[in-house]
This record gives C-alpha cells, structure tokens and sequence, in this order.
C-alpha cells in the first residue's frame, strides 16, 4: 500500500458521510488516513458544503493528522487513492420516491432495492458507476473500490463484468445481525458466529453460536426477529420458519409476506408518505444540525436515517484490507464456486476471510433446499437487469421484471416499466430512442 493512504468517497455530500468520518477517526492508529477527498455532483454541492464543514471540524477536534477536501472534480479525488468508498444515489431521493410510489400503483411492492424499484434503481446506477471506474483504471488502477451504493450486489457484478476495477459490495445489514445477537445473548460480538448465505437483501443466516454452541434453535420462536427502520417489521410465522431451519433477513419479508408487506406500505404512504418522503423530512432535519458551527461529532439523530452500523462496515473492510487481517466478514462477492447453483461470475453475500489480496469466500456449510429456488430466480433476474443497464435495452428488462418472483403479471410489469423509464429518462440516457 502506498504511505499517503488517500480515501475518495464518491457521494460525499450523503447525510450518511459523519458516520463514515467518525469511523475513520475511531480507526485511525490501524487506518492511517492522511487524506479524504469528499466528492459530489453540482446539484449536491450545497449539501457536499454542509457535510464537508462539519466532517473538517470532526477531525480538527480529533488532532489527527488527517485534512479533508471537498471537490466537484472527480478525477482529482481518484488520483492516487487507495480506498474509493461509493454511496451515491443517482437522481437523489426524488428518484426513490418515484421508485416506492409507481410500483404500488400497479399492486407491487414498491422499495428503493428489492423489486421493480431496486431494478429502477440499477437501471440509473450501473452506468455511472462504470464511467467511475473508466477514471479508476485511469488514476488509481490498484485502489479498491468499496460499494455501498445500492442494490450493492447488482452494482458490484456489474463492476466485476465490465471493469478492471477491484470491486468488493457491503451492506450495514449483516453487522446489524451481530449487534442484535450480541444485545440478544448479553455477549461480545467477538464470541458469536453467524453464517450467511445469499444475495445482497436477500440472505439467510444458518448457522448461530456463542463460543461454538450453537443458537439457532432459539432464535426460531422469535415472532419479530432484527429488522430495520427502512422495513416495515411484520411477524414472522414461527411455523414456516422451525420448517425453513434459517434466520430470514428482514428483506425477505417482502417474498414470504407479500400481501401484508404491500398492504403495510399502502397504508404507510397514505399516512406519512413513503419511506422515501421520511428519509427526506429526517435529513432536512439533520442537514439543519450540521450546519451549527458547533457541532464537531456526528449527531445521534443519524441513527433514525437507516443504514446504521455503514461506517463499520466500511471502516471494518478498509482496516482488513490494509492490514492484512483475515478475519471473517460478510461481503458481496463474485461466487466461483461458493454456490453451485449459481454462475460463477454472479455476485453473492457470503462470508469471507478477508486478506490484503482481496476477500476469500468461506464454503458455505447449509443451503436449505427450499431457498435455493429463491435465490436463482432472484438472481437470474439481477443478472437480466444488469444486461439491461449496461446495454440500455427494453426488452431485458421486461424479461427482468417478467422473472421477478414479486411481479405479479408480465402485462402489469410492461405498463409499470413503461410508465417508471418514462419517468426517470433524464437518468437513463441509454434507453433514449434511437
């Protein structure tokens, strides 16, 4: 690794960038970060200011030998880095919105990553993160590139296909798991074990143990289970999952609780708006918090946004990688053979010892039979939609929405696909008419 450990984080003027800061700052004597470059778009320099003031002043209170820049300049940021951390949201919470209420038009589940949404949200995301990494090739060939822009697993299969770029997914999900089971048993995080196995938002957990007993048994006649702010919390039926023999992420309530899911996010929408609508109240509240010149600490109201626990999954990958650590986390990576059933080169959340070559997927010691199913029509239609967007063509992604398990008709899916890429054409350049 070079001595000048520079970070650009692409998307910098995210409510989510003091999470990250304070991350580096906690980390900073096993992650020597001399320099973050915090880079956005012209319709985000507002914030990019605020974020940026704030993010200056945490790391003068923290004395460290660290300066932070803020820069339209992409290309700047990039050249010689060693660590680019994305979270960017191309067409900004406005795009959400579209994503979460077009859907329930139509009597689908209408969220930013899993369904017609999430393919949205691909769509609008694949190119742009491509045309990052042409820079990448360019100005920092051997730097990581470490996504966290969603749907994290399609983004970073794409990136593995068509890029040079050494590319690695992460989730807040998985390190939420672990603070819920710690919380759970009254342990240390470091005594428990978790096996994952899956797709980005659409995993299972297989195996749990506390000092090698194992837990999951327990955890079966837990009627709620970990979830999250950004997932409407539905019981989950204690006979299905005994049955199932695995711990659901909270995101597969959305396949094995459709109707309650949709009807909960109607009501919801009617009530306060969508999810989207009040992840845009909370961050014009803390957007109103950064900009107190007193402020030098990320504020606990970060907490209602979602994505809690990012930066340590962030700062956790950046500290392995760099220190050459080998210990276990839970990322987003190419299968190889992890999952025989799946094509090698397809994107999977597995856990992986992580070496300073890269992470390495651990074998994955249970796959229930009936999930399997799950997963390979969830990723044939990933796989699709990823086609779709690199090439800009229709027909793959009615093909893709076609196959999603959550799509109810192939007719309501072309009349939704028709109205979504109508709406959302100033970010779809690739699917302009001839």
């Amino acid at each position: 690794m070079s001595e000048l450990l520079k970070i650009a984080v692409i998307g910098g003027g995210s409510s989510y960038t003091p999470e990250l800061i304070e991350g580096i700052i906690l980390n900073h004597a096993q992650l020597p970060v001399s320099e973050i470059w915090l880079v956005d778009i012209p319709a985000g320099q507002h914030k990019l200011e605020i974020v940026g003031s704030l993010a200056k002043r945490m790391v003068e209170k923290s004395g460290l030998p660290m300066t932070v820049h803020l820069t339209m300049n992409r290309r700047e940021a990039l050249e010689g880095a060693v660590f680019v951390s994305t979270q960017m949201r191309v067409g900004l919470l406005e795009a959400r919105i579209w994503d979460e209420t077009i859907p329930l038009k139509y009597g689908v589940i209408g969220q930013e990553t899993t369904g017609p949404g999430g393919m949205m949200k691909a769509l609008r995301t694949i190119p742009v993160l491509l045309d990052i990494c042409k820079d990448m090739e360019e100005l920092c060939p051997e730097a990581w590139l470490l996504n966290f822009t969603n749907p994290a697993g399609m983004v970073t299969e794409a990136i593995n296909k068509y890029s040079k770029i050494k590319s690695i997914g992460l989730c807040n999900s998985p390190t939420g798991v672990y603070k819920w089971l710690s919380a759970l048993f009254e342990v240390p995080v470091e005594r428990i074990y978790a096996e994952f196995v899956g797709l980005n938002h659409l995993n299972w957990v297989t195996k749990v143990s506390v000092d090698g007993d194992s837990k999951l048994e327990k955890l079966f006649d837990l009627k709620e289970g970990y979830s999250a702010k950004n997932v409407p919390q539905s019981e989950w039926n204690a006979d299905f999952i005994h049955g199932l023999g695995a711990i659901p992420s909270y995101y597969l309530k959305y396949f094995y609780l459709t109707q309650e899911m949709l009807q909960d996010q109607i009501a919801s929408s009617k009530k306060e708006g969508t999810r989207a609508e009040v992840v845009k109240r909370l961050e014009d509240e803390l957007f109103e918090l950064y900009q107190d010149p007193n402020l030098a600490e990320k504020p606990k109201q970060l907490e209602k946004r979602g994505g809690t626990y990012y930066s340590e999954a962030a700062v956790n990958l950046m500290k392995s990688l760099y220190n050459d650590s080998r210990d276990i986390q839970t990322l987003n990576v190419a299968n190889g053979h992890t999952l025989d059933f799946l094509p090698q080169d397809a994107c999977i959340e597995v856990n992986c010892v992580v070496t300073k070559q890269g992470p390495i997927p651990l074998p994955v010691s249970y796959v229930p039979v009936s999930v399997k199913g799950l997963i390979h029509a969830v990723k044939t239609y990933e796989q699709l939609a990823i086609e779709a967007a690199v090439h800009g063509d229709r027909s793959l992604a009615l093909q893709a929405l076609g196959h999603h398990p959550l799509i109810p008709s192939v007719n309501i899916a072309e009349r939704m696909l028709k109205e979504m890429l109508e709406q959302n054409k100033a970010f779809l350049p690739q699917f302009a008419e001839a």
